[in-house]
C-alpha cells in the first residue's frame, strides 16, 4: 500500500503521543488468533503455526511484550510529568489487543486531533519502520473521519538515549565476564528486504559505537529468529552458528547483547535465553544475555526529547520499499 511519508508535528507540545507495536497473546487462547493475525495472507498452515504456538505455551501464553509496553508506558508518563508535560499516552498494536484502529477511535473520541507516532522498532527495515506507517494509514481509513493525524517518528537507532542504554547494560554484563567476546543480535530479515533497507549498515553502525563506548574489542553482529522457506536467503551468520565459531576458537564464554530489540519480549526470552542458551551449555560456553533497553531511564528520557522537540525529517517516500509476500513469512514481535 503506497504510503504518504509523514508529516512533523510544529513546535513542541503534541497533544498526545501513540506508542505503536506488534503486540502479543496474553493467554494460550490468545495464541492461534494472535498468530493468525500475525501471517494473515500469507498462506502459511494451521499446523506451521502450531510449532510456533510451542514457543508461547512454554510461557503459559502469554507473551511479554504487551506488560514491557505498559511499563513502558508508565515510565514515559511519569517522565513527561516530570518535566512538567501533561499529555495522554496511548498504545495501539499491529496484531492483538489494544488494536490500533481501536485506539485510534478513541482518540477521535476523546478530541485528539494529532499526535505523534512512537513504533518500538529501533532500525529501518519494512517491518521494522514503513509497516508501521502502513498500519497506522490503514487504522485511520478504517476509522474514518475525524481519525487523527499520527506523525510517525523514524527510527532511532543513532539517538543518544538508545546507545547509552545499551552501553550501560553491557558494561554491567562485561563486569561479570570482561574477557568475553560479545555477540549483538538482531531480527534476521530476507536479503530481498535488507537490499530495499538501512538496516545492516545501521545495525553495523549501533555496535560499533556501544562496542567503543563499552571498551569491547572482541565483538560481532549475528542474527536471529528466522523463518519462511529454505529457499529464500536470510541474513546471516545465524546466533547458533555464532556459537558455535566462538567455541571452536576456544572461547570460555560469551555475551549476547539483544540491540535490534527494544525490550525482552518472546523472541529474547525464547530465541536467546532458551534455544540459544541451550545452545551455549551444550558448548561449554558460560552464556550471559544483556538486558534490552526497556524502561532504562536514558531510553526513557530519549522518548520524551523526541516528543518534546522538533522532530527529525521523516523517512523519504521510497525507503525501506515492501517486497513480494514470498519473502515475508516471518513472524516478529
Amino acid at each position: 500500500m503506497p504510503t504518504p511519508p509523514s508529516t512533523a508535528i510544529p513546535g513542541s507540545d503534541p497533544g498526545a503521543l501513540l506508542i505503536v507495536s506488534f503486540g502479543g497473546p496474553e493467554g494460550p487462547d490468545d495464541v492461534m488468533p494472535f498468530l493468525h493475525n500475525v501471517t494473515r495472507g500469507r498462506g502459511i498452515s494451521d499446523e506451521r503455526l502450531a510449532t510456533v504456538a510451542e514457543h508461547y505455551y512454554l510461557f503459559g501464553g502469554i507473551s511479554p511484550i504487551n506488560q514491557c509496553n505498559r511499563d513502558l508506558i508508565a515510565a514515559l508518563v511519569g517522565e513527561l510529568s516530570g518535566r512538567g508535560v501533561e499529555i495522554p499516552v496511548y498504545w495501539g498494536n499491529r496484531n492483538w489487543t489494544p488494536m490500533l484502529a481501536d485506539t485510534l477511535a478513541q482518540m477521535r473520541d476523546d478530541g485528539i486531533t494529532r499526535a505523534i507516532g512512537f513504533a518500538t522498532s529501533a532500525f529501518g527495515s519494512y517491518s521494522g519502520c514503513r509497516q508501521y506507517a502502513e498500519d497506522i494509514h490503514r487504522a485511520r481509513a478504517a476509522v474514518g473521519p475525524g481519525a487523527p493525524i499520527v506523525d510517525k517518528l523514524p527510527p532511532f537507532w543513532e539517538h543518544e538515549g538508545f546507545l547509552s542504554a545499551m552501553a550501560g547494560n553491557l558494561a554491567t554484563a562485561r563486569g561479570a565476564e570482561p574477557s568475553a567476546p560479545v555477540v549483538f543480535t538482531a531480527h534476521s530479515i530476507p536479503h530481498s528486504m535488507a537490499a530495499t533497507a538501512p538496516y545492516e549498515s545501521q545495525l553495523h553502525r549501533a555496535c560499533l559505537e556501544v562496542a567503543a563506548r563499552t571498551g569491547t574489542d572482541q565483538w560481532s553482529l549475528a542474527y536471529q529468529s528466522r523463518s519462511g522457506p529454505a529457499r529464500v536467503p536470510w541474513l546471516e551468520p545465524d546466533i547458533g552458528d555464532e556459537l558455535d565459531r566462538l567455541a571452536q576458537n576456544g572461547a570460555g564464554a560469551v555475551i549476547v547483547a539483544p540491540i535490534g530489540f527494544v525490550s525482552d519480549h518472546m523472541e529474547v526470552i525464547y530465541d536467546l535465553d532458551t534455544e540459544a542458551r541451550r545452545r551455549a551449555d551444550s558448548l561449554g560456553l558460560r552464556f550471559t544475555r544483556v538486558p534490552t533497553v526497556g524502561t532504562h531511564p536514558a531510553f526513557v528520557a530519549m522518548i520524551a526529547d523526541l516528543v518534546l522537540s522538533p522532530p527529525p525529517p521523516p523517512c523519504p517516500p521510497n525507503c525501506c520499499l515492501r517486497e513480494s509476500l514470498s519473502v515475508r513469512e516471518f513472524t516478529p514481535e
